[in-house]
This record gives C-alpha cells, structure tokens and sequence, in this order.
C-alpha cells in the first residue's frame, strides 16, 4: 500500500482499493499520481485481464481534497494547469485502459469519484449509494470530470446536477446509465465476482477493440467514412487469432483458450 491506494494482483485480476477512509478516499496529489500510474501499468501488464476499483469506508470518494483544493488559491496559474492537467490525464488512463474496468461503489461518490464511476466501463453501486457533483457549491466547474461524466450521464441530465448539486441515490444513477447495477450491500462483492468472472469470458484483444470502436461510433460523424472505417476493422478482426480460436472453440463445444 502506498500513498491511499492499495493494488492486489490475483491471477488476471487486478484489485485498485482506495485506502484514505479518514479523509473519505479524496483525491490528493500523491493519490491521483499513483492512481494514474497503477491504470497505465495495468493497461499494458498481458497478464490481467480485468481491473476493478473499490474503496476501503463509509464513502467510495469525496472526490479532490479540499485541502489540496485550498491550496492551490495561492498557487501560481501554471502550477493549477499542471494539477488540473494531472486529474484530467486519470480520468483518461482509466476511461482509455483496454482492460474491463468493473468499480463498486458503497456510499458516497462526489465530484471526482463521480469522474471515476463514469471513466469506468461498468459500475456495481449497493443500494445506500448516493451521488454528487458539488463543484459548483465550492465555485468550481466540474470541467474536469466532464468528458467521462455527459458521457455516462448525457447532457440533460448533467445540466440538472452539475447546477444544482443536489445528491442522488443509486436507483436514480441507475435510471442515468452512471451505475448499470444496484444490489443491496451485502450482495456487492458477489455482483463483483460475478461480473468479472463475465469479463474474463471475453477475448483480451476484441475487448481492447470493442472499447475503442465504441469511442469512435460515439464520437465520430455517421456516413460513409465510419462505415468504411468500422467494416475494415471488423475485417481485420476476422482473420485474427482470436475469431479462429472462438470459432473453432464454439464448434468444438469447448471454452477458447482465453476463457478464465
């Protein structure tokens, strides 16, 4: 453990626990460092196949530390570009980690913990969850978290929380697309087992690729240049490794060669 964040490997799955209870896991800048640096050496380590992000408390994170926060009034302009940069570049090296990203959310998740929700590719939340993006109630935009965050939640539903700042619960994440499941709280870690047991089913490199083709759908123009774009790369999928194990596993009645 090292700096508020505890990594375990077991086997394919890497284990990201948030160890700062006493402050409510916030994200100060040696936490945001090591988090970044553990996704960028997970993304790239052949042998895990799936990350999960969980949090040791009461609250999953109260997002950047006030302390932190406070700190930076005084700071230069360039010293708060560099800090805001350092938050923006976690939210994309877990948002852009080829491996599935399962985080489990167990009380409150504000502002920042919002972003990480939102930069992960599936989000378990117990039903005392609840959900915040208070930045505007301390004068700040939540900008930072922005990409991740309208996309999980849309754009209307951003408008209402990001002004208002009012809390939501886990049923109403649900309903926003932020959390894609609500279990009751002695039943999260086995919602947990159960999905990445699911993911570890699936072809490291198709989930790569999925997770990239589905930025470029969402973020390209519809016509003819991403339909020549999406027909190559399923093309190029076809004569690979894996489409040649997952058929022949399929008429073979047998599990392919990557399914844990």
């Amino acid at each position: 453990m090292e700096n508020g964040l505890l990594v375990k490997v077991e086997g394919a799955v890497a284990t990201l626990t948030l160890t700062r209870p006493e402050v409510h896991n916030a994200l100060d800048e040696a936490l945001v460092v090591n988090l970044t640096q553990a996704f960028q050496k997970l993304s790239v380590a052949e042998a895990v196949r799936v990350v999960v992000l969980e949090a040791q408390g009461k609250t999953f994170c109260a997002g950047l530390d006030v302390g932190w926060v406070r700190r930076s009034i005084a700071a230069s302009r360039e010293d708060n570009q560099r800090d805001a940069m350092m938050v923006a570049v976690l939210m994309e090296a877990v948002d852009r980690c080829p491996k599935p990203v399962v985080a489990c959310v167990s009380g409150a998740a504000l502002g920042g913990g919002v972003g990480l929700l939102a930069a992960a590719d599936i989000v378990l939340a117990s039903e005392e969850a609840s959900f915040a993006l208070t930045e505007v109630r301390l004068g700040l935009e939540p900008t930072i978290i922005g990409p991740q965050v309208v996309a999980a939640m849309g754009a209307r539903a951003s408008r209402r929380y990001w002004l208002s700042g009012e809390r939501f619960d886990a049923r109403e994440a649900f309903r926003l697309g932020l959390v894609h499941a609500v279990v009751a709280a002695d039943k999260l870690a086995e919602a947990r087992d159960r999905m990445v047991e699911n993911c570890l089913k699936g072809a490291p490199k198709a989930q790569a690729g999925a997770k990239e083709a589905i930025r470029l759908v969402s973020e390209a123009e519809h016509g003819p240049d991403l339909m020549r774009l999406i027909a190559h790369r399923f093309s190029e999928q076809r004569v690979g490794d894996e489409c040649a194990e997952g058929i022949a596993a399929f008429l073979e009645k047998r599990k392919p060669g990557w399914s844990i």
